[in-house]
């Protein structure tokens, strides 16, 4: 099949490729447009890793409301360029990454930030309740290694899987933005607030309440 201006239009469109490439992958699927976007994607998530060293200092810091005010997130992303920022793709990702953060309530970015003696001290507990439910020590270890590993995907953003799609994690998800846009992208840091969160709730007793208002 011939490739038309229009089928690489609409490929660049979808996937952000250049002209040159959407022409080449056109050309080898023989103009499907679904195999042609897989095969970008494919390509590109390989060039991701290649563009993962190159300094990302421009981009955006991104508010995110959740339940009425309830829940409030800060997360900064960067990019390349200011331009890449002003993106629609770009935003959308940021979005996407504030409402996972507002959703499954992670800790850190990445595993290296966890702190080592949080790490041992989850070892420790893991251990023990490894130990109390009879299991041999000798595979205690892999089993804790095995917890550890659960645990970082709980608390690590990169670790998570995507709300919107469980089948691929976060950093997952960053490597195809990367792709699709070209350019190295970094989910530098994140706050997250929670109405109440680390306070002491008192609780009422109403009954009680109401007899010393009477007395």
């Amino acid at each position: 099949m011939a490739v038309t201006a229009s089928m690489v239009k609409e490929l660049r469109q979808a996937t952000g490729a250049g002209m040159l490439e959407c022409k080449k992958v056109l050309t080898e699927t023989d103009g499907n447009i679904d195999e042609a976007i897989k095969l970008l994607r494919e390509r590109g998530l390989a060039k991701a890793a290649k563009k993962a060293d190159r300094i990302a200092a421009e981009g955006s810091v991104v508010s995110y409301i959740h339940g009425g005010g309830r829940i409030g997130v800060l997360v900064e992303i960067n990019s390349e360029t200011d331009f890449v920022a002003k993106n629609e793709e770009f935003q959308a990702f940021t979005k996407d990454v504030a409402m996972q953060i507002a959703a499954a309530n992670p800790k850190y970015v990445r595993r290296e930030e966890v702190p080592a003696d949080e790490i041992e001290k989850e070892k420790e507990i893991l251990t023990q309740q490894a130990l109390n439910e009879g299991k041999p020590a000798q595979i205690v270890e892999k089993m804790v290694v095995g917890r550890i590993n659960k645990y970082y995907k709980e608390v690590c953003l990169l670790e998570q899987a995507f709300i919107k799609d469980p089948d691929m994690t976060i950093e997952q998800l960053l490597k195809e933005k990367i792709a699709k846009i070209g350019e190295n992208l970094n989910i530098r840091r994140f706050t997250r607030y929670e109405v109440g969160e680390g306070l002491e709730k008192k609780e009422e007793n109403f009954a009680e309440e109401v007899a010393k208002q009477m007395s």
